[in-house]
């Protein structure tokens, strides 16, 4: 329970029509949740508009309305509050509810288009081993130390994100790593919380479903940095292009990391194979159980924010030494001399990088067959893209459905289709029923060859006309495998 008035600070009214001097029992922008004494936030979204629920709102009790514009009846035991941003002022509002807990964490945004999950999800398990609770915000999981949060946004909204974090300090939690989408930024979910860092993994192709343009993307993802207080570090991929544009705007103190260039945090690669990688870290060699080149700037950018979170280098890199690969991020499996991969990469670039890390550490002699498909209701520019890309790297690839949502999978597919260069038509294969495209391509293989399985990597479903029905990757690729080779 809180004073209205409190519970405003920050947030840029522009009206108040009431008193401020409230009691307010709960804050939801959910008019299906509001009880006695709430405040509800009536947010404009893409499918719905919170402002054609305030007076449901008002009747199951809210006592108080943050809104962008006024309703022509305004009840005089209700207080009205006028905002140009209904999303940003929910941000401050949660925050303030909640007592900031994230002023009383350590809290590290990862952004990027990709390698937050694994950045993220790694940094956990990293200083898990070093001894303390930790907290994790990511795509797969909410863990509150070792308590499991279904998790259903890469990054939650304000409301639970500041739950989350104050649950997180109650269970005895020193530090949370989540992962800080561009929808997130853009929405103002992180708006109002205090973070000790930020990391810059990437920036590739996506989402311009809901950006419109790449630049649009990019303001987006450097609106994070933007936020940063002076007393916060920001740790950028400096092999990254727009390692430099992304940090313009921010007051936090920059430090870089990368493989190539001259940076704060240097990483050379030593081996990389199907065991994992030989790095050598700030001159010290390291062994990491983890598979892929692109992973060696993923456990660069952990070391790094373990040593600007004030860490032990020695006790940090044993602990690194230590960690095991993120489920559905480059996730192996060997099965009668025949290689399985399930990865995420639902991206151009992101199945790029996989694809490469496969011949880089490939004989030769084998086939690598790709199994790839797109998610509908989402970004159409990259399909054709993503077929592009595998029929370039790939000796087979058979085009698939990954979460077609409400599209039609043969629609989809074709649309990949296009971006196949004629003279690659002949190895490629459409199957629109994912489990019998990971068939076929377990049927294909030699002894020696590689099955890659990319888009839905650690997803345990597949969503089929807002359906979604148990669907894992790896569990079919072993399965067909073992059965083909009993």
């Amino acid at each position: 329970m809180k004073l209205l008035r409190d519970i405003l600070y920050k947030v840029a009214i522009q009206e108040v029509h009431g008193t401020n001097e409230l009691e307010v029992q709960g804050v939801t922008f959910d008019s299906r949740t509001v009880n006695s004494g709430f405040l509800y936030v009536a947010l404009r979204g893409v499918q719905a508009d919170g402002h054609s629920y305030i007076a449901s709102a008002i009747e199951k009790g809210a006592s108080a309305i943050i809104c962008e514009e006024l309703p022509t009846e305004m009840p005089e035991n209700i207080t009205f509050i006028k905002v140009k941003d209904t999303h940003e002022a929910l941000g401050f509002v949660a925050a303030n509810f909640y007592d900031n807990p994230s002023q009383d964490l350590q809290l590290v945004g990862v952004t990027g288009t990709n390698g937050k999950t694994t950045t993220v999800t790694l940094l956990y398990h990293l200083f898990k081993k070093l001894g303390y609770k930790v907290g994790l915000i990511s795509t797969v999981v909410n863990l509150i130390d070792e308590v499991e949060v279904k998790a259903t946004h890469t990054t939650p909204d304000a409301l639970s994100t500041n739950r989350l974090l104050t649950e997180m300090l109650a269970a005895g939690c020193e530090y949370c790593f989540m992962e800080v989408s561009s929808h997130a930024v853009v929405q103002h979910r992180v708006t109002g919380l205090d973070f000790a860092g930020g990391v810059f993994t990437n920036i590739s192709h996506d989402h311009l479903d809901y950006h419109k343009t790449f630049d649009e993307y990019i303001a987006a993802k450097r609106g994070f940095f933007t936020q940063l207080g002076k007393s916060g570090f920001v740790l950028s991929n400096k092999d990254d292009k727009r390692a430099e544009v992304m940090l313009q705007e921010s007051k936090a103190k920059k430090y870089y990391y990368g493989v190539k260039a001259s940076v704060d945090f240097k990483c050379r690669i030593m081996e990389s194979n199907f065991t994992g990688l030989l790095l050598k870290i700030d001159d010290q060699e390291v062994w990491c159980p983890i598979l892929g080149k692109f992973n060696a700037y993923n456990l660069t950018a952990v070391y790094a924010s373990a040593i600007l979170l004030g860490q032990d280098k020695l006790e940090v890199l044993t602990a690194l030494s230590s960690l095991k690969p993120v489920e559905g991020r480059f996730e192996y499996t060997r099965v009668n001399d025949i290689s399985g991969i399930v990865d995420y990469a639902h991206t151009p670039d992101a199945l790029e990088n996989v694809l490469k890390t496969i011949k880089e550490i490939r004989t030769g002699n084998e086939q690598v067959i790709t199994v790839v498909g797109c998610g509908g209701d989402r970004d159409k520019t990259k399909r054709p893209l993503m077929a592009a890309i595998a029929t370039q790297s790939s000796d087979r690839v058979i085009l698939t459905s990954d979460n077609p949502r409400t599209e039609d999978p043969a629609a989809i597919i074709e649309e990949m289709r296009a971006g196949i260069d004629p003279t690659a038509k002949r190895k490629v294969n459409a199957i629109t029923d994912r489990r019998e495209a990971i068939r076929m391509a377990c049927a294909m293989t030699n002894p020696g060859d590689i099955i890659l399985v990319a888009g839905k990597g650690h997803e345990n479903y597949q969503e089929i006309n807002g359906v979604r029905n148990h669907f894992d990757d790896m569990e079919i690729l072993q399965e067909t495998l073992n059965e083909l080779n009993a």
